[in-house]
């Protein structure tokens, strides 16, 4: 997330370097996935999904949501200097993360206002998130950020993404909350595309 000599695939976000210039001050908790490919398809799908690549995951992300609100939040919050409220709170993350993120603003949506979903699996859980969304109770104060890359998928594929998470933010609008879609331009499925859309998810979330 902070520095390319610590990222997996040689570039991270950047986060460090935008801070550092960002005219708010924040505090940002990275969290490590797993090790193992099956592992991190546990922790990072809410519900059982079907895959075309991982087939059937009975998928435990809900856990995951439950251990950050109820236990590593709450940790921050005794150590470090923060405004706790929800309306001072965002989540984010990337690929199968952007699940997660996108699950934990509306069945935690007392806990956090904001969601950035950057290239999330999302059509491998439409129907999932249809009822989430059904469930309503959502402060009309939330704000979602939805991104994907155009050079991310081939033709077909790409278009059900864009279709998919051109339906969910609907869904999201109906319920009062704010939106913002990024349709990154040749953008790939990597930090080196996503650092990109780091400006844009800072002023989304908080002017």
């Amino acid at each position: 997330m902070f520095f390319d000599s610590d990222a997996t695939f040689g570039h991270s976000l950047g986060l460090k370097e935008f801070l550092d210039g960002w005219w708010k001050k924040l505090i940002v908790v990275g969290i490590q996935c797993a090790d193992s490919d099956e592992q991190r398809w546990l922790d990072y799908t809410p519900f059982p999904v079907d895959s075309w690549s991982r087939g059937h995951v009975d998928g435990q992300g809900d856990r995951t949501c439950s251990w950050i609100v109820n236990d590593l939040k709450p940790r921050i919050d005794r150590e470090y200097r923060t405004i706790p409220f929800r309306e001072c709170t965002a989540i984010a993350g990337y690929s199968l993360a952007g699940i997660t993120a996108l699950y934990a603003v509306l069945r935690y949506n007392r806990w956090s206002s904001k969601c950035a979903a950057i290239s999330p699996s999302i059509i491998i859980a439409m129907e999932q998130f249809k009822a989430e969304f059904a469930r309503g109770g959502f402060s009309p104060d939330t704000r979602i950020f939805f991104s994907w890359g155009t050079a991310e998928y081939p033709g077909r594929i790409l278009e059900d993404v864009r279709n998919s998470t051109l339906y969910l933010e609907k869904l999201a609008q109906n319920h009062g909350m704010k939106t913002w879609i990024c349709e990154q331009r040749d953008g790939q499925h990597c930090e080196a595309s996503w650092r990109f859309q780091v400006p844009s998810i800072m002023v989304f979330f908080w002017h």
